[in-house]
């Protein structure tokens, strides 16, 4: 394959997840469950690993800063390492969500395959705390994070750029609804 046939067959990933791919309703969810979060004072926890933990921090700036929405992500080296090394890195999160989650929060949990064991656990400790789980997902649509979300976000691709821009153009796109407009001054 060549470069150009290599761009064109990438660009056409992206068409597929963006543009034949409707998932009006459970962005309109998202914006509803959010508002009402607001609503109640509760606040939004936003977690994933390597390119989904930089999304999870930009989404935690915009839905707090643009959406006025309060809300946290745990992207804190020294919270990763300490949780991680007391509690293990496939609890690091769930035992964040303990420590800093409250009944009637909404943990937005990121993870490209699904699979991520630490997300998972997440989720269960967030039910556990009769919080909402949100899911954003890619690759096999029977992934057990999607099983596991009050609201599952799901993107038909295996590429991992793919799946993770798509859930970054998604929930800023989310973030705007809220606002109720796409352009406006930061």
């Amino acid at each position: 394959m060549d470069d150009n046939e290599f761009i064109s067959d990438y660009l056409e990933r992206y068409r597929q997840s963006l543009i034949d791919t409707d998932v009006s309703g459970e962005l309109i969810r998202m914006k509803e469950m959010l508002l009402e979060v607001k609503e109640r004072g509760n606040k939004v926890i936003v977690s994933g690993n390597g390119g989904s933990a930089a999304i999870a921090g930009h989404i935690a700036v915009d839905f707090t800063k643009q959406a006025g929405i309060r809300t946290v992500n745990f992207n804190e080296p020294n919270l990763i390492t300490c949780f991680a090394n007391d509690y293990g890195y496939e609890k690091w999160v769930s035992k964040a969500i303990e420590f800093y989650g409250d009944k009637g929060d909404i943990a937005i949990l990121i993870s490209t395959s699904g699979s991520s064991l630490n997300m998972l656990n997440a989720a269960k400790t967030a039910k556990e705390l009769n919080m909402q789980v949100v899911t954003f997902t890619g690759f096999d649509e029977e992934n057990p994070l999607k099983q596991s979300g009050s609201l599952n976000i799901w993107v038909n691709s295996r590429a991992y750029n793919v799946v993770e821009n798509t859930h970054q153009i998604w929930l800023l796109l989310v973030c705007d609804l809220i606002i109720g407009k796409a352009e406006y001054s930061a």
